[in-house]
């Protein structure tokens, strides 16, 4: 379940990066499209660090490391 709520969240961070770069290359002067795309995509990162966060202190997820 929160596996799938992490994902969520990240695909909806992809959404708000590429409706922040299509705001900038059509906004007028003064827009505040990229500002509401950058505060959304903040809000989503905080969010996804929280869900990965409790994620892995429940043991959902499991870290390791790069193996040579």
């Amino acid at each position: 379940m929160i596996k799938a709520l992490i994902i969520i969240v990240f695909v909806a961070i992809l959404i708000s990066l590429g409706r922040g770069f299509t705001g900038l290359m059509s906004a007028e002067r003064g827009s505040q499209k990229v500002v509401n795309a950058l505060t959304v995509r903040i809000v989503l990162s905080v969010l996804l660090f929280i869900l990965l966060f409790v994620a892995w202190s429940t043991g959902q997820i499991q870290p390791h490391g790069i193996v040579p």
